[in-house]
């Protein structure tokens, strides 16, 4: 057999399973996401984990298909989880405690990946920190600590602040536990707490009254879903009634809060894709520890300060990350 035919004769054997190989269907991993907020709300937070799994080689249209389940309301959730679990997703990300909850409920088999979780072990999520067991991993929010240095902070920037307001929404397990928690660090203080609940926009208007009628001297606004999809009206009435804002979040702050203090939210978003891919790729959710914030933000919004006619002291504005002019 001279060469040119031994080739062609090589080529018709493999040509075969090369074109079988190219017409096998890529996998396209389904990822339900759940999130406990509006669609608004949450927009800029899912174009952060759309580039986040994207740069990890997830393409919407290509190996990817998300499968986007909102609910302001934490009693929607179960129906948004239950429906993701029908539609067999081969994931399911969720952002903060009542959507995670949700999610565990419907689900032992599917994987969980939380994004920002005030305290999952408190919350009967995972079994600890470290070996979270069972299907749910991701990352924590520290709530309870990061709020009593909020306290702290709120009272360095207005000293003679006595009362302060608490503001979240009770139906949140993790809003009970921080408010638990700032109970001894208030007292070491010397300043009372208040808490006040908001489940519905049409309860801002009344929580407001209550503040001012309970003299309060200053706010904490909870990294609460609700409360921080409508961060633009809880600082409109603020702002009205003279109340300084504290805030989790930077994103909070061009909305008119004082300050901000917390880790950030997107880096938490882009940590969860990791994780994502890791479990994707055949890592068991039950072996990825939960991990927790290593940075902390402290931001400054004087214009605010000088609306509300403060005086920052110097020291306190020497710690922060930024200072909005």
């Amino acid at each position: 057999m001279d060469r040119r035919s031994f080739l062609a004769g090589l080529f018709g054997l493999i040509a075969p399973s090369l074109a079988a190989e190219a017409q096998q269907p890529r996998k396209v991993w389904r990822i339900g996401v759940l999130v406990p907020t509006t669609e608004a709300a949450a927009a800029s937070y899912v174009a952060v984990s759309r580039q986040a799994l994207r740069a990890l080689g997830y393409v919407e249209g290509t190996n990817l298909l998300l499968e986007l389940r909102y609910s302001e309301r934490d009693d929607g959730l179960p129906d948004g989880a239950a429906d993701l679990v029908h539609r067999k997703v081969d994931l399911i990300m969720t952002t903060a405690t009542p959507a995670t909850l949700a999610a565990k409920d419907a689900t032992t088999k599917i994987p969980i990946v939380m994004v920002a979780v005030n305290d999952p072990v408190q919350s009967g999520i995972v079994a600890s920190l470290d070996r979270p067991g069972g299907n749910v991993t991701g990352n924590a929010l520290l709530l309870p600590e990061i709020t009593v240095r909020q306290l702290q902070l709120l009272k360095e920037a207005v000293p003679k602040a006595s009362r302060i307001a608490i503001l979240g929404n009770l139906a949140n397990p993790s809003v009970r536990l921080t408010a638990a928690a700032l109970q001894e660090s208030s007292r070491a203080l010397g300043v009372s707490i208040e808490l006040v609940n908001a489940q519905r926009v049409e309860d801002f208007d009344p929580a407001f009254a209550i503040m001012v009628a309970r003299q309060a001297d200053g706010i904490i606004a909870m990294a609460d879903p609700f409360v921080f999809a409508h961060m633009a009206r809880v600082m409109e009435l603020a702002l009205r009634n003279g109340l300084p804002a504290i805030a989790f979040f930077r994103e909070s702050v061009p909305s008119g809060v004082l300050m901000s203090y917390g880790p950030s939210l997107v880096q938490a978003m882009q940590r969860a894709a990791v994780y994502v891919d890791k479990i994707l790729k055949g890592t068991k959710p039950a072996d990825l520890p939960v991990e927790q914030p290593t940075k902390f933000e402290l931001v400054i919004n004087l214009k605010t300060a000088k609306a509300l006619g403060l005086t920052i002291p110097q020291s306190l504005l020497l710690r922060a990350d930024q200072v909005i002019e």
